[in-house]
């Protein structure tokens, strides 16, 4: 069978506050192979949804130096090393659910009652940063958003037909979100 085996220790070749890079060594059919794999902490994403409606924000992103459409969510570790503490525990999915519902009432004002979880999203075969999707429809109206030093977020809600085109229409430009979305509102239209 061909089938990837480690054969050693993964070493750090960069490490910062939210990123590093490791070198993982693997051995197949008699050949040694060498990975460098990007690390980062996971995020969470909330698909917010009241009658047929989706809560969407509006949010400057740095990177696009322009606006773009998202759904909340955020970081379930500040850094690295708290990540790292939690892989120990081997299931991140409590971090990530106690991160969405502070994200949620943080970027949105909402408090969410219940999350269900939808999705894990993988990066990539060379990037580990998971992101973790939730369905929340059982929330309630907080007074008001708590937005981080630089955050400028703007809640909207758009119909499901709205979302779809957004999608289609590089409106939401997180390309994982757009799959995630997109197999959430296929999934509605049943």
């Amino acid at each position: 069978m061909n089938k990837l085996i480690p054969t050693g220790k993964e070493v750090i070749i960069y490490k910062g506050s939210l990123f590093e890079i490791v070198r993982k060594t693997f051995k197949i059919r008699n050949k040694e192979v060498v990975f460098e794999i990007a690390r980062r902490p996971p995020g969470t994403r909330l698909i917010i949804i009241k009658n047929k409606k989706m809560l969407l924000s509006k949010e400057f992103r740095v990177e696009l130096n322009d606006y773009d459409y998202r759904l909340p969510g955020g970081k379930v570790f500040n850094t690295l090393e708290e990540y790292k503490n939690a892989l120990s525990n081997k299931d991140i999915l409590p971090f990530a659910i106690k991160a969405a519902k502070k994200e949620c009432s943080e970027e949105v004002g909402i408090i969410a009652n219940d999350l269900r979880h939808f999705q894990t999203a993988k990066a990539g075969a060379n990037v580990e940063w998971d992101l973790f999707y939730f369905i929340v429809d059982n929330f309630k109206k907080s007074k008001k958003q708590k937005l981080e030093t630089g955050e400028v977020i703007y809640p909207k809600w758009k119909n499901f037909k709205e979302v779809k085109e957004m999608c289609l229409n590089n409106k939401i430009k997180e390309d994982r979100t757009v799959g995630v979305l997109l197999k959430f509102l296929l999934s509605k239209e049943k």
